[in-house]
């Protein structure tokens, strides 16, 4: 089981090395999230692979890949789909929007209103949709990977705290280096394409194989304790609620199954530390007037709980 996790993790990496630049540790995440029946936001400035990564990504998988310019003029049915008028037939049938996919592209989902970013919850949490009291269910597997640009506020809607927690991880993603660059210039003259290395079904079956994935009682104490801590720091407003001791026991073990292991070990958690917890903390102002940041914060806690001997 492990093993043909492993396997299709390094098939995925070396096919998408074809036609993506670096953005390895990128793509390692999103395919943690994938596994763990989770969502993605992406946070990068324009301009650095954010749509090109999640196209190739879902196109290497085999899976049904759809994307949505989120807009202020953006409605709810544009996502979820409406019930549209057959004249020939003289009854109401329903469309499908665009979130009808296995992994859906939110682009710039901050610059849509409230009322349109809550048709992502339903979605999200439930995995289906409800239009006029009928429930749609959305395909398997399904992922949403919403991306929202940092630097640029005007015009944008920040996402309120209850949709930011339904994503498993926040992801950030960074300008190439110097080499990378050159090399990203030289590969758009090459023009390759990548192939299908698995499909949507097999994604499916090895999700639920993560669960044989063995957690030790000592480990889901160190991260009940981590995350408890953060309701405890005096430097953070906000705390993880128990659905970040969730998501960080999750990932830790496909975080170890990729590296050919059947148990996590305390580095699988340390590993998804930062992109579990980035988002769902809200740090004091008087801590932001003394220069700290989320990612301070994390790591002072994670430094200051005692690290379970595994048996």
């Amino acid at each position: 089981m492990v093993e043909e996790i492993r396997n299709l993790w390094n098939r995925l990496r070396t096919e998408l090395s074809k036609v993506v630049v670096g953005k390895e540790d990128v793509i390692e995440k999103l395919f943690i999230c994938l596994l763990s029946n989770g969502h993605v936001l992406l946070e990068g400035v324009p301009g650095i692979a954010k749509t090109h990564i999640a196209k190739n990504f879902s196109a290497a998988l085999g899976c049904k890949f759809k994307r949505i310019q989120f807009t202020p003029d953006l409605l709810p049915m544009d996502i979820i789909g409406s019930n549209v008028y057959i004249q020939r037939t003289g009854e109401f049938a329903f469309r499908e929007g665009p979130i009808f996919a296995n992994i859906v592209l939110a682009d710039e989902v901050n610059r849509s209103p409230p009322k349109t970013q809550s048709a992502l919850l339903e979605c999200m949490q439930e995995r289906q949709v409800t239009v006029e009291g009928k429930t749609y269910p959305l395909p398997s597997p399904f992922m949403v990977l919403a991306t929202q640009n940092p630097i640029e506020l005007e015009g944008t809607y920040p996402l309120p705290e209850a949709q930011v927690d339904r994503f498993l991880m926040k992801v950030l993603v960074d300008y190439p280096s110097k080499e990378e660059e050159i090399k990203i210039l030289e590969m758009r003259e090459e023009g390759k394409a990548v192939k299908t290395v698995t499909s949507a079904r097999e994604i499916v079956r090895l999700s639920k194989e993560v669960e044989k994935v063995y957690v030790d009682p000592s480990l889901r104490n160190y991260i009940t304790e981590i995350v408890t801590r953060t309701r405890k720091s005096p430097d953070l407003l906000l705390g993880a609620s128990p659905r970040a001791s969730i998501a960080l026991q999750l990932t830790a073990k496909v975080h170890a199954a990729l590296r050919g292991r059947d148990f996590v070990i305390p580095d699988d958690v340390k590993a998804m530390l930062v992109p579990v917890l980035n988002h769902r903390l809200i740090l004091k102002p008087e801590a932001e007037l003394e220069g700290k940041t989320v990612f301070d914060v994390i790591r002072s806690i994670e430094s200051s709980v005692e690290i379970p001997r595994v048996k």
